[in-house]
């Protein structure tokens, strides 16, 4: 099966939430950036779906990752998961993700073509 190949990386939690004003209180949203990210990952998935035929999973799904950071700064690969997963479900790769068990495989820099690459299996 092919790979899935995201470019760039997801934003960190760090970077990926604001607080904003919502009617009496205040609400943890998306940021702009993570925003942006998502729905172009979601894009990119879908076109990814299509092509390889899959469908949507009804059941658990490993969820390979491998990352290839733009430069050695220190990282969690952990870190990008839950905007990375929120968006795999909205592109129909799988119904809830509550079903992905992810499994981070690998991490290592790539100055030149910093991605996240990410095969799926339906465990049966």
């Amino acid at each position: 099966m092919n790979r899935l190949i995201l470019l760039g990386t997801a934003p960190s939690v760090n970077h990926m939430y604001v607080n904003a004003r919502v009617g009496h209180g205040t609400k943890r949203v998306l940021t702009k950036t993570a925003l942006q990210w998502r729905d172009e990952t979601v894009a990119i998935a879908n076109v990814w779906r299509v092509r390889n035929k899959w469908s949507t999973a009804q059941r658990k799904v490993v969820v390979r990752l491998w990352f290839y950071f733009p430069d050695k700064r220190r990282r969690d690969t952990h870190n990008g998961l839950k905007v990375l997963l929120d968006a795999l479900e909205d592109a129909l790769i799988y119904q809830d993700d509550r079903l992905a068990l992810p499994q981070i495989m690998d991490y290592q820099c790539d100055k030149q073509n910093p991605r996240i690459e990410i095969e799926f299996e339906v465990v049966n």
